[in-house]
């Protein structure tokens, strides 16, 4: 149970950082990524990857 609420509540953050981290690109670059979807999706695979071994690793420690 700890775990499910874990990855749930860690999806929706990364979600949002994720999108925060597209549009500061998109500001530093100044004009929007023509693949848009393809580089937040990119950002939040990678962030999810990491954070999703930390939680199981830090689960499993327990």
């Amino acid at each position: 149970m700890l775990q499910t609420l874990s990855y749930t509540l860690t999806a929706i953050i990364l979600y949002l950082i994720s999108d925060w981290l597209l549009q500061r690109m998109e500001v530093a670059a100044g004009h929007r990524f023509q693949y848009r979807s393809l580089v937040f999706f990119c950002i939040l695979a990678f962030l999810a990857l990491l954070s999703f071994t930390a939680i199981r690793i830090f689960i499993n420690n327990q």
